[in-house]
């Protein structure tokens, strides 16, 4: 924790990018979800910079002009017959009320969170003046998003709470802590699954059961009472540190080679994360279809072995256990978080490619066909976006191997439909991966077309859905600000039809 420093943001320049950095992910929803692209508005006597486009804005019918595409920035609205800059809290603002007019609903928490982004995204940005990145690449990549979900509208939201409560824990700020550990009375003990390997994190006394904690999470629920009577007690920390990961309540601990994956009352992007006890109840099942459709491949899968909690904090206190990198890993190669590429880090593999169609015929090789037969010849339908891949590097920085985590994320054919599997996949895979990698390929390789290569690909590979995918004229796009303004579930997906860049190859 002493890599961290709290000292607040002051800087007009910390200002001034976190600003930006905030901007960018706020106006891709704006724009994807509640406006129009202007056919010619770039054509307009008023709009001499022919990198701007215009966008009507479907509740109010203002237009709105941005600079770039991919991550738009400098936004406008056109006034009084010019064009007048807005900054990010007036784009809040700007925000809301379109949502209003376009929904019909109001929303006070939303803009609260977008604001609570921004302003977090300042404290990340003094705190990495001041601290060191891990030496590790694969910590690197895990702790490189700081600007996060290109798509949400609050990306870095962290609850509202103070900076000093949250930020010696982010996994943006290049944290590193030692877990609280608990021991849990063996008559209050609930577990299922593979669960040694927490005990082999610290000693519990007779008649106690070790459960490691996340000291945020500890901080955020009210175990006086466990405490009190016996059912708890305290059992000082860890003699080493855990490193948060992109998921920031999962953590990584390199001497057990061991993933822990905690509760966390906080709405982070749509939901609360908590581990839920319905998604806990079903995490067996759900894990062991996933093992099975990777068995053989040369994919890997991060099993999530089991967990382990108490009777009386069943949410609040679980701790799920899942497995490490060694023995997953092919030999020789480096394991980085798929995010990372496109987020961009010291040491990316994406810098160095010089030849970037065979990188990316060599990425979608190792991407795209698990995913594909485990939906096909098993059912799983995994959320194989970009923060639940991690595609292994050889030392040539090619495209070696994939590995796919996280069990809470999974859907089994027969709990939901095949057209409703079929187009999650296709968000997560596609639009939420694929795109968002050849997009930052393209940014390095500017006369390079990922799209063929996509095609071919995807052809290769006999499902009765990928022909209408490749022909259709869109594809499904998240509309996370709709789904966070109407207060939907944040597992309840909603979609909306995007073009399809693979249509008309």
């Amino acid at each position: 924790m002493d890599r961290v420093h709290l000292t607040p943001p002051n800087s007009a320049a910390t200002a001034a990018r976190a600003d930006a950095l905030a901007i960018a992910p706020l106006l891709n929803c704006l724009l994807r979800e509640v406006a129009e692209p202007q056919r010619d508005g770039t054509a307009r006597p008023d709009v001499p910079d022919d990198e701007r486009r215009v966008h009507r804005l479907r509740g109010s019918g203002r237009l709105l002009r941005v600079l770039g595409d991919r991550r738009p920035a400098e936004p406008e609205v056109h006034t009084g017959g010019a064009w007048h800059r807005v900054g990010h809290a007036e784009l809040v603002k700007l925000v809301a009320d379109e949502l209003r007019r376009h929904t019909g609903q109001s929303n006070h928490e939303l803009p609260a969170e977008m604001i609570d982004s921004r302003d977090a995204l300042a404290a990340l940005l003094t705190a990495r003046a001041r601290a060191v990145p891990p030496d590790d690449l694969y910590l690197r990549s895990e702790q490189s998003l700081l600007t996060g979900h290109p798509h949400h509208p609050a990306p870095k939201a962290r609850g509202g709470g103070p900076v000093a409560a949250w930020l010696p824990y982010a996994p943006e700020a290049y944290a590193r802590f030692p877990l609280t550990l608990l021991g849990l009375r063996e008559d209050t003990v609930v577990e299922e699954g593979d669960t040694r390997a927490l005990d082999t994190l610290g000693e519990a006394p007779p008649g106690y059961r070790l459960l490691p904690a996340h000291p945020w999470q500890l901080g955020l629920v009210d175990l006086a009472p466990a405490f009190a009577d016996g059912r708890l007690i305290r059992l000082g920390t860890t003699a080493f540190d855990a490193w948060p990961t992109a998921a920031i309540r999962t953590v990584y601990t390199p001497g057990h080679d061991l993933f822990l994956k905690f509760s966390l009352d906080v709405r982070i992007t749509n939901d609360i994360r908590r581990l839920w006890r319905h998604d806990l109840l079903r995490l067996r099942r759900t894990d062991a279809a996933a093992t099975t459709a990777f068995a053989g491949q040369d994919a890997a899968w991060l099993s999530d072995r089991g967990y382990r909690t108490a009777s009386f904090a069943y949410e609040e206190l679980a701790v799920l256990v899942r497995d490490g990198l060694r023995g997953r890993v092919r030999p020789g190669t480096t394991p980085l978080l798929a995010a990372a590429l496109v987020e961009g880090f010291d040491g990316s593999p994406l810098d160095t490619a010089r030849d970037p169609a065979s990188w990316w015929e060599a990425y979608l090789r190792q991407v795209v066909p698990p995913a594909l037969t485990a939906f096909h010849a098993h059912g799983v339908v995994l959320e194989a976006h970009l923060q639940n891949t991690l595609v292994a590097f050889d030392a040539d920085g090619l495209p070696a191997q994939a590995l796919f985590r996280d069990a809470e994320g999974v859907k089994l054919l027969g709990d939901v439909s095949r057209a409703a599997g079929w187009e999650r996949l296709v968000y997560c895979l596609v639009v939420n991966h694929l795109v968002e990698i050849a997009g930052a390929l393209v940014a390095r390789h500017r006369a390079f077309d990922p799209w063929p290569a996509v095609r071919r690909e995807l052809a290769r590979h006999a499902l009765p859905e990928i022909p209408a995918l490749l022909s259709s004229p869109t594809l499904p796009g998240k509309t996370n600000l709709l789904l966070r303004w109407t207060g939907a579930d944040g597992a309840d997906a909603r979609y909306l039809p995007l073009p399809n860049p693979l249509a008309g190859g």
